[in-house]
């Protein structure tokens, strides 16, 4: 087991050095792509290659094909123990669908899909999972908590409702992701913190039962590990290139994977606190309870360098009677800054409704390259408090 890691951790570190070699070379084939956008959170609003997710996450995939005889070796060199197909269908099954979302997020990155595209691509590209999740185990029993075991007994079996969490959670990952982001850095950033502690996760659980389980997570994470950081060094600030949505799908998709087939995708969300976060408090955005711009991101201040909180306008006639109420209460609680807009107008503003603005509300403004490592840490602190 462990020699088998130590070539995965090797040759992770060599798709690692590979990303940073090879990301600099395609920076002016991107442009010249028109795959490029505008870092609006600078003075003088560089054009930055995007898209550019798609080398580390075709670099993970590449260093993953050529992993996959090592855990199957002795099998090669002993015929009489038997070939697991199993493991080796779920293995295949596992970079079928990371391809998949791969694919369908650097489509995203050049069609520039809407959002029930979104919400419909991670669905598609989770089947495989599903399908050899169903041949394989097809356990869908779920051990319920301590204190709630009162109510609902020691576990449920949820039947069909668990491959609907499932797909569910394959949605979520890859678009928690995605909308919270906005900050040079932070996409990359989380990604990889959140594989880290995957990583710390897994090697407590190998001396645990379903040590079998947690090592096939290994294999995937330490490889997701190494590239991100490696591209992390291009996307913090100042970015020299922005990862686009290829990167939050395949991130989100890699993680969704290992928490399926390793069996632990209810622990997972344990690992996604301020994703969860920062989707419920976006919800009312999101479904255009409240008005929704296109960039939510921080705004910078030309005065100061600073950023500051960003916000969206609205008449306070035109939203509707659970939109007024929303707002009020989210005013109440302190998590927005409602004011007026203009001096004796209808017109009002609010701080937009993601964590990275409620941040900078409560803490003041910040720089950009701080914002994003206070964010960081404070998703490093989320772990610390569950444990």
């Amino acid at each position: 087991m462990w020699t088998i890691l130590a070539v995965n951790v090797i040759l992770s570190i060599g798709g690692s050095l590979v990303i940073l070699n090879v990301v600099p070379k395609f920076r002016d084939m991107f442009v010249k792509a028109h795959l490029s956008g505008v870092d609006l959170n600078k003075k003088n609003r560089p054009e930055i290659p995007e898209a550019a997710g798609v080398i580390s996450s075709c670099i993970f995939l590449i260093v993953m094909f050529i992993f996959i005889p090592f855990p199957f070796s002795k099998h090669f060199f002993n015929k009489e123990w038997g070939f697991p197909h199993q493991e080796f269908v779920q293995f295949i099954a596992a970079l079928l669908s990371i391809c998949c979302m791969v694919l369908l997020g650097f489509a995203d990155d050049v069609l520039n899909l809407k959002w029930r595209h979104k919400l419909l691509l991670p669905t598609v590209a989770s089947l495989p999972l599903l399908m050899v999740y169903y041949t394989n185990f097809n356990s869908t029993t779920i051990i319920i908590p301590k204190p709630l075991r009162f109510l609902l007994g020691h576990d449920l079996d949820l039947s069909a409702l668990y491959y609907v969490y499932m797909g569910m959670l394959a949605v979520f990952c890859t678009n928690a992701i995605n909308i919270y982001a906005g900050v040079n850095g932070l996409e990359v950033g989380q990604s990889a913190v959140i594989a880290g502690s995957l990583i710390l996760f897994n090697i407590i659980e190998l001396n645990g039962d379903c040590w079998s389980n947690h090592l096939f997570s290994l294999y995937f994470m330490i490889p997701f590990f190494f590239t991100s950081l490696s591209l992390y060094q291009f996307n913090k600030y100042p970015a020299r290139v922005f990862v686009g949505d290829t990167f939050c799908y395949f991130s989100g998709m890699t993680v969704a994977v290992v928490a399926i087939l390793g069996h632990f995708s209810k622990t997972a969300l344990l690992f996604f606190i301020p994703q969860i976060a920062n989707f419920v408090f976006s919800l009312p955005q999101l479904f255009h309870l409240l008005p929704c711009p296109r960039h939510r991101l921080p705004r910078l201040n030309q005065k100061t360098g600073y950023l500051d909180p960003s916000v969206f306008q609205f008449k306070e006639k035109s939203l509707s009677t659970l939109g007024r109420l929303v707002l009020k209460i989210y005013q109440l609680l302190g998590l927005v800054k409602v004011e007026n807009a203009e001096k004796d107008g209808e017109l009002s503003q609010s701080t937009n409704c993601t964590l990275i603005n409620l941040a900078l509300k409560l803490t003041g403004p910040k720089h950009e390259k701080t914002l994003a490592v206070s964010l960081m840490i404070l998703q490093v602190f989320s772990y610390l408090s569950i444990l």
